[in-house]
């Protein structure tokens, strides 16, 4: 456990050199990562580090657009079982492959002064360019088949404490909100 402290540490202080100070609630959430991190085991917290490190400047939205992840993929999306926020996604990297470091779409929740929280990335591959009868696979877990949009999914929420898992499909603590005033910021 010592060890994953000093890795959440390192994570928090390598955000805090972007320039924005790190939100109460973006440290409460690394310390529920730290607390659970044992149970992922080494190689999996080692990609999730990874996954933090290059995701880190998509918290300012500008920043991701610019990198590629400019392509609005769905509305702000919630359920019953909690909400994902909105898809943003990289075409470019939507191609079969997949990689930890290159998350195709990123989630955005949008918050009540109009601007969007980074929550989570998911990993995306269409059903029609995976030719492996095994699921594709990240951080140890099998993609799920997601029907509606034809693709195998795998979510990673790396930017917001989920009280289901880390990988799991929706999260409770992630609304939609008043998604006007986002709407009207983006366009």
């Amino acid at each position: 456990m010592r060890h994953a402290a000093r890795l959440v540490a390192g994570i928090v202080l390598l955000g805090a050199c972007g320039g924005d100070p790190i939100s109460t609630e973006a440290a409460r959430h690394f310390q529920n990562v730290a607390a659970s991190m044992d149970a992922f085991g080494a190689d999996v917290n080692q990609d999730l580090a990874t996954l933090r490190r290059v995701t880190a400047s998509f918290h300012d939205f500008e920043n991701a657009k610019h990198a590629g992840w400019s392509t609005p993929i769905t509305p702000c999306m919630s359920s019953p079982e909690g909400g994902m926020g909105f898809h943003y996604g990289n075409t470019k990297i939507i191609n079969g492959a997949v990689h930890v470091e290159e998350p195709e779409l990123l989630l955005y929740e949008p918050e009540k002064n109009g601007k969007l929280r980074l929550v989570a990335v998911e990993y995306i591959v269409p059903l029609s360019a995976w030719n492996s009868a095994q699921p594709p696979r990240l951080f140890g877990r099998d993609f799920k088949v997601n029907t509606q949009f034809q693709v195998w999914a795998l979510h990673a929420w790396v930017w917001k404490d989920n009280p289901s898992g880390m990988f799991a499909d929706w999260n409770p603590n992630v609304g939609c909100g008043d998604v006007g005033a986002v709407t009207t910021m983006l366009h």
